[in-house]
């Protein structure tokens, strides 16, 4: 599990934390921000579980994703000629 994983998964947990706290205070306010973090944890958590993917097909295929990063980087270029 990396940091942002980690991170995101904590900031889910608080937010979720938040939305009960302001659901039964009746405070519309905390409770937003506890779905907003929510949110946020959860797209960090996922963020981060797509980095590890990477590092590991990185690692596993250094020429693909090498060759992959070129072709990338040549289809940038053109489009940036015009």
């Amino acid at each position: 599990m990396d940091e942002n994983e980690f991170e995101g998964a904590a900031r889910d947990l608080g937010g979720k934390v938040q939305d009960a706290v302001g659901g039964l205070t009746g405070d519309a306010a905390t409770q937003a921000e506890g779905k907003w973090n929510q949110a946020a944890g959860k797209a960090q958590k996922t963020f981060g579980a797509a980095a590890d993917e990477i590092r590991d097909n990185v690692a596993d295929k250094p020429l693909t994703a090498l060759a992959l990063a070129a072709g990338v980087f040549f289809v940038l270029g053109y489009l940036m000629r015009r």
